[in-house]
C-alpha cells in the first residue's frame, strides 16, 4: 500500500563561483602518502551549458540544469599520473561577531556577521535572504572543525545592536533589532535553535562570539572525479596491434603506420650472435625521432 512519501533528485543549475575544485596529483597509485593540492579557479574552468531550440526553454539564457564543461588546464594537467577532482559547494569563512537575540522577539536567537570579516568575492550573498539554505560548521579553537555537526541557515537580515534595559542582570543587555538598507552586520536564525519542548532549558548549540565558522551553500552533493594522464591510450594501442606495418629486409627498419597511414613508430631489428655466430638475442630498438621517411607505406606498396 502507498505511504504518500515523495521525492527527487533535481539536476542543480549551480553558478561557478559558488563552487570550489580542489586538485590533487599524484604520479602513481603506489604514492599514498604525499598529496599535492591546488584549488583551481571554477570560474575559468567550469562552463554551464545553455539551453537552445532542441532542448527547449529559454534558448541562451537559460541553464541547463545539471551539465557543465570542465576544461582542463594544460599547464597544470601536463604529466603522467592520476589526477583527483574534488568539485565541492564554495567554502565561505568568517567568524561569529556576536550571538544574541531579537530585541522585539527574544525568543529568536541567531549569530551574528560582520560582512567586513567575510572574503570580499562572497560579500554579495550577505544580503537579505541570501543565505537562506545554507550550512554553518564550526571550527574549534585550535582550528579543527567540529566533526558532523552544522546548523542550517533559515533567514538572514541586517541588523543592527540596541541597547535595552534587563531586569534579570545575567541577559545581556545589547540586543538586535533589524533594519532595511545596508548595515556592515546580518543576523542568521539558524535551525536548529530553539529547545525541545520536554527540556526547555537544553538550548541547542549555534556557536559563540569570535569563533570561526564555515558557511557553504547547498545548491549540490561534491563530487570527485579521477583522471588519469597516460602515456598511451585506446587509439595507440590499437595502431600497435592492428595498423599497418612494413620490415626493411635489408637494413632492419620495422615501421608502424597509424590509420591514415602516417609513420607512427619505428624501430631497428637486429640479432645479436656469439663467436660461434649462434643466435643469442633478436633486439627491437626505439629509433626514437630518428624516423626514416624513405620507408613511407605509400612509396613503398605502390
Amino acid at each position: 500500500m502507498a505511504i504518500g512519501s515523495y521525492g527527487n533528485i533535481r539536476p542543480s543549475d549551480v553558478s561557478p563561483a559558488d563552487v570550489d575544485i580542489i586538485l590533487n596529483y599524484t604520479p602513481t597509485r603506489d604514492v599514498t602518502d604525499q598529496f599535492v593540492l591546488t584549488k583551481l579557479d571554477a570560474q575559468t574552468i567550469l562552463r554551464p551549458y545553455f539551453a537552445n531550440s532542441e532542448t527547449g526553454g529559454n534558448a541562451g539564457v537559460e541553464v541547463l540544469g545539471g551539465l557543465y564543461n570542465l576544461t582542463l588546464p594544460a599547464n597544470q594537467f601536463n604529466a603522467i599520473g592520476i589526477y583527483t577532482l574534488y568539485i565541492r559547494p564554495a567554502e565561505i569563512r568568517t567568524v561569529i561577531s556576536d550571538c544574541g537575540v531579537l530585541s522585539s522577539l527574544p525568543n529568536v536567537k541567531g549569530i551574528v556577521i560582520d560582512i567586513s570579516d567575510v572574503p570580499t568575492q562572497y560579500q554579495n550573498k550577505f544580503v537579505p535572504q541570501g543565505l537562506v539554505g545554507f550550512r554553518v560548521e564550526y571550527l574549534n579553537a585550535d582550528g579543527s572543525k567540529i566533526p558532523n555537526f552544522f546548523r542550517v541557515v533559515t533567514s538572514s537580515f541586517f541588523c543592527e545592536p540596541v541597547v535595552t534595559n534587563e531586569v534579570n542582570t545575567t541577559q545581556k543587555a545589547i540586543r538586535y533589532r533589524y533594519v532595511e538598507g545596508d548595515s556592515n552586520l546580518i543576523f542568521l536564525t539558524l535551525s536548529p535553535s530553539s529547545s525541545p519542548t520536554n527540556k526547555p532549558n537544553a538550548t541547542p548549540y549555534i556557536g559563540q562570539p569570535d569563533q570561526d565558522i564555515i558557511i557553504s551553500n547547498t545548491f549540490f552533493n561534491p563530487v570527485s572525479i579521477e583522471i588519469e594522464m597516460v602515456e598511451y591510450d585506446i587509439s595507440s594501442l590499437a595502431i600497435a596491434l592492428y595498423g599497418n606495418q612494413t620490415k626493411s629486409i635489408d637494413d632492419g627498419i620495422y615501421t608502424i603506420y597509424d590509420a591514415n597511414d602516417n609513420i607512427y613508430k619505428q624501430y631497428n631489428l637486429y640479432e645479436i650472435r656469439d663467436q660461434f655466430n649462434a643466435l643469442l638475442y633478436e633486439v627491437r630498438q626505439s629509433r626514437g625521432n630518428n624516423i626514416d621517411f624513405s620507408k613511407n607505406f605509400t612509396n613503398i606498396t605502390s
